[in-house]
């Protein structure tokens, strides 16, 4: 009866020891996260989540690892977010089209103007009011903002020579459906045609669009310059994506967990942002031996955000601070 006794005291002692310290059982746990990005193999923001993998899977000594599902494999941004509200997916690299079309204020990043380089996009994403636009996520969309990606400026291509910005008006341009992008191009005469992302190529090839804007690494990526003449480069505007996770996921892993996720993400898209700024002459300069490269200066740009400014600041003041931090940056 005393050793029965004895070992039931064990194992009750060892039962609530383990219920006392729930968050060192699940930190030894191997798992394998899940993460979703709209863009291909190959694009800048998919590297850097590769090296997130890599990284994390180092530092756990192989405790933690993590997925990769490009190209839209989980479905749709929209899909996406909605997995990481269930908690069915634990991280989605978001473009700002996306959150913004969701979230007025983190759509004003994507104002035209507010910087007008490349090196000043990577400046001003790591300014405190970069960081500051995301705190709304968690209570919008259950998402919790890690860390910040770019790209370069966005430029437009043109399937027939053209050449300036007054050639865009009435043709049908294929943009981001993002509400801050249609504003801007329809301020700028154009027609805005939202064609899904695989078909652009296509469409630009039939003639279904007159022409297409987007970033240099992603047109680079899927070979635009094979169906296009011109590029216009406007410095005007930019897309970033932000790292997310599952608000869901997040609060069930340990705190440990949590720091080593966010520090790796923000450590590698560092990384990303700064080759993004380093890479920009090398993408011009090849998209330069192929097609014609127009640098746009944009003579009524004050007009212009005159006007896009009194659409958008009343849904996102924050704007005004965007663009008194640009100036400076």
């Amino acid at each position: 009866m005393n050793i029965n006794r004895r070992n039931l005291i064990r194992t009750a002692s060892a039962g609530v020891a383990m219920l006392a310290m729930p968050s060192i059982v699940r930190a030894q746990e191997k798992r394998t996260f899940r993460l979703g990005i709209t863009t291909p193999p190959g694009h800048p923001w998919n590297n850097a989540a590769l090296k997130v993998g890599e990284m994390l899977k180092a530092e756990s000594n192989g405790r933690l690892d993590l997925a990769v599902f490009p190209a839209n494999q989980l479905g749709t941004e929209a899909a996406m977010m909605q997995q990481m509200q269930a908690g069915s997916l634990d991280f989605g690299w978001i473009m700002t089209a996306e959150l913004g079309s969701r979230i007025p204020s983190i759509a004003a990043i994507n104002a035209p103007w507010v910087v007008d380089s490349t090196a000043k996009v990577a400046k001003l994403v790591r300014q405190p009011i970069a960081m500051s636009l995301l705190d709304v996520l968690p209570a919008e969309t259950g998402t919790i903002g890690l860390a910040w990606g770019i790209t370069t400026m966005r430029v437009v291509f043109t399937a027939k020579e053209i050449n300036g910005l007054d050639d865009l008006k009435g043709m049908k341009l294929r943009i981001n459906t993002t509400p801050a992008y249609k504003d801007f191009y329809e301020l700028l005469g154009a027609a805005p045609t939202p064609i899904p992302t695989p078909a652009v190529f296509d469409a630009m090839s039939n003639g279904q669009v007159d022409g297409l804007e987007a970033d240099l690494d992603f047109s680079w990526n899927q070979r635009f310059d094979k169906v296009s003449k011109t590029m216009l480069k406007m410095n005007a505007i930019f897309m970033p994506c932000v790292a997310l996770a599952s608000g869901r996921v997040w609060k069930g892993l340990p705190e440990a967990d949590r720091e080593l996720v966010t520090r790796l993400t923000k450590a590698a898209l560092d990384e990303q942002i700064d080759a993004t700024v380093a890479n920009e002459p090398k993408r011009l300069e090849e998209f330069g031996k192929v097609i014609t490269i127009k640098d746009v200066e944009v003579a009524d740009a004050g007009k212009i955000i005159d006007a896009y400014d009194k659409i958008w600041l009343p849904k996102a003041p924050v704007l005004a601070d965007l663009r008194k931090i640009g100036a400076t940056l």
